[in-house]
């Protein structure tokens, strides 16, 4: 199958573009389900006040804007996201804050306008394995750290340890509504191998790498819960499942519940298990 790299970025600038305003009305869950990869992520790097902090593939800025906080009063951090509709939502959110030290910027990983050696930490919360050419980005992610800079990335682990993203994508497929991930092909689940990691951050220059994973659990108070989360964060699920006759809709709903059910507590709640990569590097 031919890949169209140009054409895939187009569209999946427009698809975050078009996902902001879900990720706004689920952040308060995403907040609390990313809030320990956050923390390791920041533990790896140890930001000190007076240090200048990027964050690429920012989204809403979770990570970044606690940064922040470590940092001020006289340092500082760089939210960034390729989406300006999803730095608006972390705009909201550093004013939610009262965060005054915090710069938004539209940048595109794999080409970040920023001079050599301008930053003290990177931080990427599932962003590189979205990316055309990770590679690329992770070297221009060295190329921004000054000498002995740190770096902390998250991406997905295998995407049978994450049920979350697993069962419903079974079903869709079943259906004929999305393809057949391809090897090679970006996507959530691209970089989900502790290897893989480990090569790229050598290739592009990094060192005293480190890789490991951490469970994590998504809670819901219902299915419901879930599914509203699902079709909010993600943009295939969202346009595969609404696209079709309402009837279809439903039918589509209650099959994926149905995988679920091993998941459920008699009070209907869902505590679905997930598993992430974790990497830290030096510059």
């Amino acid at each position: 199958m031919s890949f169209d790299a140009d054409a895939h970025r187009d569209a999946s600038l427009h698809g975050w573009e078009e996902a902001a305003a879900g990720w706004v009305r689920s952040q308060d869950l995403l907040r609390e389900f990313g809030a320990p990869v956050s923390h390791w992520m920041l533990d790896a790097v140890a930001p000190q006040p007076g240090q200048r902090v990027l964050e690429l593939a920012a989204g809403l800025g979770e990570t970044g804007l606690l940064a922040a906080e470590l940092v001020a009063p006289v340092g500082g951090a760089i939210i960034s996201d390729q989406a300006e509709a999803m730095l608006a939502g972390a705009r909201e959110r550093a004013a939610q804050l009262g965060l005054s030290n915090v710069e938004f910027q539209v940048i595109n990983a794999e080409w970040i306008d920023m001079p050599v050696a301008s930053v003290d930490v990177v931080l990427c919360r599932w962003g590189y394995m979205l990316m055309v050419d990770p590679a690329a980005a992770l070297g221009e992610t060295r190329r921004v750290l000054r000498s002995g800079g740190r770096l902390a990335l998250a991406v997905w682990d295998a995407i049978d340890r994450n049920p979350w993203a697993q069962l419903p994508g079974l079903e869709l497929r079943e259906r004929g509504l999305v393809p057949q991930p391809q090897p090679g092909v970006p996507g959530p689940f691209a970089l989900g191998s502790a290897e893989v990691v480990s090569e790229l951050l050598e290739r592009a220059g990094f060192a005293e790498a480190n890789v490991e994973a951490l469970d994590l659990h998504r809670h819901h108070r219902s299915f419901e819960e879930y599914w509203q989360s699902t079709l909010d964060l993600s943009r295939i699920t969202h346009d595969a499942v609404l696209s079709r006759p309402q009837a279809e809709v439903e039918q589509i709903e209650q099959a994926v519940k149905k995988r679920f059910e091993r998941y459920e507590a008699p009070d209907g709640s869902l505590d679905i298990p997930a598993r992430t990569l974790l990497a830290s590097a030096s510059a």
